[in-house]
């Protein structure tokens, strides 16, 4: 992986991905002691970054391979990215789901064209049901976050900071990024080494399931004993990858992780003072700014709001709580 890569994947995805804004408020700077900066990639097509990876990944590959169609399996950002993708592109896709994944998600990713196969993510592997129907269909997988063009499309978002940050006199800052295997955070740990190497890239995850953090601190891959449990079903992975941990390692500080209720009062802020609407995977970053500030170095932070992909009930349930 290197940033020929990811300059490569940002030329193929010129016209197709937008170029999601940077967002600030001086009330979320209030709260949080400090300017604080979001990137809005909520904004991104099928309401999250995943899309970038997704488009990256079909398009890059040999127009005959992907004739033939391509198989994801995930809780559903990365579903319905890969979903667009493919059908963009005019190919078939199979996304394998959890069968507990919100319905939004589920219901997005059939809209978007694929066929969605459901499992059981406490009983069944979802790595065995996609390699039977990859060999039995003839399908490319593309992996959620362990793939080197899906990591080039998440770090185009690092390219895009590097150049958004600069223009608001921003070059040295935390920038907090939600992290679940880690291929957006390693993609835009790249981009930025390169780019902006004020700018030092940390892992935020749910309390409970940080897996990126712990490994990052004893040096070697750590796994979560639970795959459920938290609302933050976007960024809820086993461990980091294999591709993606040993970039974090290099080049990412110190871990982070929050409580699910505060991603709740993340989310509520997020709407209340940007207009803008985030999942709880979506919102650790941002709550990890405004709540944990003690944890964060400088006058500045850069958040990554990963996705808006959420249900009504989970929605209402941080405005009910937390909008002021």
């Amino acid at each position: 992986m290197n940033l020929a890569m990811i300059e490569a994947a940002a030329a193929r995805l010129a016209g197709h991905a937008r170029r999601t804004p940077l967002l600030d408020s001086p009330f979320l700077d209030e709260i949080a002691g400090r300017r604080v900066l979001v990137k809005a990639e909520c904004l991104q097509h099928t309401g999250s970054f995943k899309f970038r990876g997704g488009w990256s990944a079909v398009s890059a590959l040999d127009a005959e391979l992907r004739e033939q169609g391509v198989i994801a399996y995930s809780s559903g950002n990365h579903a319905q990215g890969v979903a667009l993708a493919a059908k963009l592109h005019g190919v078939p896709s199979v996304i394998i789901m959890p069968a507990d994944a919100p319905r939004l998600k589920i219901d997005n990713t059939r809209a978007l064209g694929a066929e969605v196969v459901l499992y059981d993510r406490a009983r069944e592997d979802r790595d065995a049901i996609g390699a039977t129907l990859s060999a039995e269909r003839g399908l490319t997988l593309i992996k959620p976050f362990d793939e080197p063009q899906v990591i080039a499309g998440q770090g185009t978002t690092g390219l895009e900071i590097a150049e958004q940050a600069a223009a608001a006199g921003v070059d040295a800052a935390d920038v907090l990024v939600c992290c679940g295997g880690g291929g957006l955070t390693s993609g835009i740990a790249l981009a930025l080494a390169e780019k902006a190497p004020g700018l030092r890239v940390r892992t935020v995850e749910p309390e409970g399931f940080d897996d990126v953090a712990r490994s990052l601190r004893s040096g070697r891959i750590e796994r979560n004993d639970s795959q459920s449990g938290s609302i933050c079903d976007a960024i809820l992975t086993p461990s980091p990858g294999a591709l993606t941990f040993p970039i974090l390692q290099r080049l990412c500080s110190p871990g982070l992780a929050v409580p699910d209720e505060d991603c709740l009062r993340a989310m509520a802020a997020a709407f209340t003072r940007l207009k803008i609407v985030l999942e709880p995977g979506g919102a650790v970053a941002l709550a990890a700014a405004l709540y944990h500030p003690d944890q964060i170095a400088g006058d500045a932070v850069i958040c990554v709001a990963s996705g808006g992909n959420v249900d009504a009930e989970m929605f209402g349930r941080a405005l009910d709580k937390y909008a002021e």
